[in-house]
């Protein structure tokens, strides 16, 4: 069981365990391994929980400058830092979101906790975030200081950074003997129209007028960050992920960005685990456009069929053909609105609808009990 979260209605491994009692119940014989995968965004710190590395909970500071619960896994000298626990949209209620003024202080401020912890390796996961302020709070919270032209501290935000006259980076701790990976499938540059306030602004609560306010603080921004650190990262791929924070990993931390979902398969050792199987099942929410931009479930397919095993997926809903799902190596697809049209009971019932989905999946794919 390999599936990415059901968004809205189910996490990763939630839907993992519930295809696997389903099918416990239809093939009590066969034993069932839970895997649930992330690609770099929402529930990738519970995704490696779940395969057995250590949570380590911390209150940072949220998007909104209040303090919430952050995560980050742990196992030997490698931490995994999931920006959306700290700096993500879903620490925002619907009707407060703040594009000009959510701060990525709190994801600094986690990097930090892992490097006190002796942290060798740090993969930041992008995604799901609230803010588009450039890593500018991040990189606050690990000892940069941004000053306005009066030598004043800024403010948090992308709106700020208009007003960006000096960097003072003594206070950064010294990340040579650091790697640090920016796990992210994102491949927009910093800005422009395809960057981090145009595209992703509006996501955000951005206005047309936010959207052209956070382009001047970005680019501002990129042309202090870059001269100081003499590196030329504004428009590298993924350099606009989440809101602008792979362009300050890039920039300040001398990361660099690894496709979000085959990195971390390979960090959870998918492909050991997945070779000699009857069947890997992965799924997510909606199968769509997006998915086959790289997105979990074709990462897992196209994982599983290097070593040889059938994909199956399960879904809310399906929105692709048939020969989309096979050249994205899905063999065949269950889509809870096969069996449950109303879309809005689906996602209220989305576990046990998940198990009568895994009798179809029995009798098709694994032999017979």
């Amino acid at each position: 069981m390999a599936p990415d979260k059901f968004k809205g209605s189910l996490t990763a491994p939630e839907v993992a365990r519930h295809v696997a009692a389903g099918l416990r119940r239809a093939r009590p014989s066969i034993p069932v391994l839970l895997l649930p995968v992330a690609d770099g965004g929402d529930g990738t710190v519970e995704a490696a929980v779940s395969a057995g590395w250590k949570q380590v909970d911390l209150r940072v500071c949220g998007p909104a400058g209040r303090l919430v619960t952050a995560s980050l896994a742990v196992e030997g000298t490698t931490a995994i830092v999931e920006l959306a626990t700290a700096s993500g949209l879903t620490k925002l209620t619907p009707d407060g979101l703040l594009p000009l003024t959510a701060t990525s202080y709190g994801t600094g401020q986690l990097i930090a906790e892992a490097l006190r912890l002796g942290m060798r390796r740090i993969i930041l996961g992008l995604g799901g975030s609230a803010c588009t302020d450039g890593g500018a709070g991040m990189v606050q919270a690990l000892g940069v200081r941004l000053l306005d032209s009066m030598g004043r501290p800024l403010g948090p935000g992308g709106a700020a950074l208009r007003n960006l006259h000096t960097l003072d980076l003594r206070g950064l701790p010294d990340l040579s003997s650091v790697e640090i990976i920016v796990a992210s499938d994102v491949d927009n540059p910093l800005l422009g129209r395809h960057g981090a306030a145009a595209v992703y602004g509006p996501q955000k609560g951005a206005s047309l007028q936010d959207v052209r306010i956070l382009e001047a603080g970005l680019r501002r921004w990129a042309d202090l960050a870059e001269a100081a650190n003499r590196r030329a990262v504004r428009d590298k791929p993924g350099a606009g992920a989440a809101g602008g924070t792979g362009f300050g990993a890039l920039a300040f931390l001398g990361a660099r960005i690894e496709p979000g979902i085959s990195y971390l398969l390979d960090l959870l050792g998918f492909a050991e685990k997945a070779r000699g199987a009857l069947l890997v099942i992965t799924g997510e929410g909606s199968l769509d456009a997006q998915t086959l931009r790289g997105k979990a479930p074709v990462g897992v397919a196209r994982a599983a069929a290097r070593v040889g095993t059938p994909v199956v997926a399960v879904a809310g809903r399906r929105g692709l053909t048939g020969e989309q799902l096979r050249r994205a190596k899905i063999h065949a697809t269950y889509a809870l609105t096969d069996i449950e049209r109303d879309v809005g009971r689906c996602m209220l019932n989305a576990g046990p609808l998940l198990e009568q989905l895994t009798v179809a999946i029995a009798d098709e794919w694994l032999p017979p009990p």
